[in-house]
């Protein structure tokens, strides 16, 4: 089955008012999944050992002495902390490091984290896009570390470049990352060009107005590259805001293009890794097509493992 990991102190992370990144994004999330047949646990939060893995401990302890105690501090141009923060993101840093083990040990076919705050544009000691720690890129290093993998393959179709997942994973052959997302846009980085150290890395920069045909003809390349180099795991950077009603970017995609995707990433990880496959909530800011996006996303995710 299907796991779906989420907890109610991720709504402790609190941004000022009119921020995108808002409380509400989750309550949508879960209220779209409420009726679906899934397992369901609740995360506990990392130890600084898995948070070490890809951050310096000096990046640890200014985030500890940043965290407010009431109110909110804002650590960079649109990235803010409440006093909740820091546990909501290591709880969904826990979470997905759960989800790892739930799926490499068979307690789940794969599994899907419901957490905020979004993790793909932490870099190694540089929170920024409203992420303080890299949740995916600290998936795969704990499924190196603790499960033995060697092949990790990591696709992050949010509408911003995960630069953050890119940065922690530059230098790490058992991984290869794809991203997708709109070109010219915030933060500026993802070009075609970013390779990698080990030729690990693939950028698929889309323009502004790319709908999901052109979205299907682009990363059709990258899929060849992901099924060549048969992950043993697949993880997934969900981001929804490439939906065209989402107000941060300009692509025109449909939910159909997210359930494609994700059936796409399915045919890999049973081709190679068993299914197993784990995808952690990104981005998506309008939350009618988050919620519909999400919906869709799981009920792929669920009838692969029912």
């Amino acid at each position: 089955m299907t796991l779906l990991l989420t907890h109610p102190d991720a709504d402790l992370h609190e941004t000022p008012p009119g921020h995108p990144e808002q409380v509400a994004r989750l309550p949508a999330v879960r209220a779209a999944l409420a009726e679906m047949d899934l397992l369901r646990e609740t995360p506990e939060e990392a130890p600084d050992e898995v948070l070490l893995r890809g951050h310096p401990q000096a990046y640890l302890d200014a985030l500890e002495a940043a965290a407010p105690s009431e109110g909110w501090v804002q650590i960079d141009a649109d990235t803010y902390m409440s006093p909740g923060s820091l546990r909501a993101a290591r709880l969904a840093v826990g979470a997905a490091t759960r989800a790892v083990d739930a799926v490499m040990t068979g307690a789940a076919g794969n599994a899907f984290v419901a957490m905020r705050p979004p993790g793909h544009h932490a870099e190694t000691a540089k929170s920024m896009g409203f992420c303080l720690f890299g949740t995916v890129a600290l998936a795969a290093r704990h499924a190196m570390e603790v499960h033995g993998l060697t092949r990790v393959g990591i696709l992050d179709f949010d509408v911003h470049h995960g630069n953050g997942t890119q940065d922690l994973l530059w230098d790490e052959a058992r991984t290869l990352f794809v991203s997708t997302h709109q070109s010219p846009l915030w933060p500026g980085t993802g070009a075609a060009e970013e390779r990698g150290a080990h030729d690990n890395v693939i950028n698929v920069p889309l323009p502004p107005g790319s709908d999901g045909a052109a979205f299907r003809a682009a990363i059709a390349p990258a899929l060849d590259r992901l099924d060549a180099f048969a992950p043993e795991l697949v993880l997934v950077s969900a981001g929804f805001d490439a939906h065209r009603d989402d107000p941060l970017a300009e692509l025109e995609w449909e939910v159909e293009d997210f359930a494609w995707i994700t059936e796409r990433l399915c045919d890999l990880a049973d081709r190679h890794a068993g299914g197993r496959l784990v995808s952690c909530l990104e981005g998506g800011y309008d939350l009618d097509a988050l919620a519909a996006s999400t919906a869709i996303h799981v009920d792929v995710l669920r009838r692969r493992k029912s």
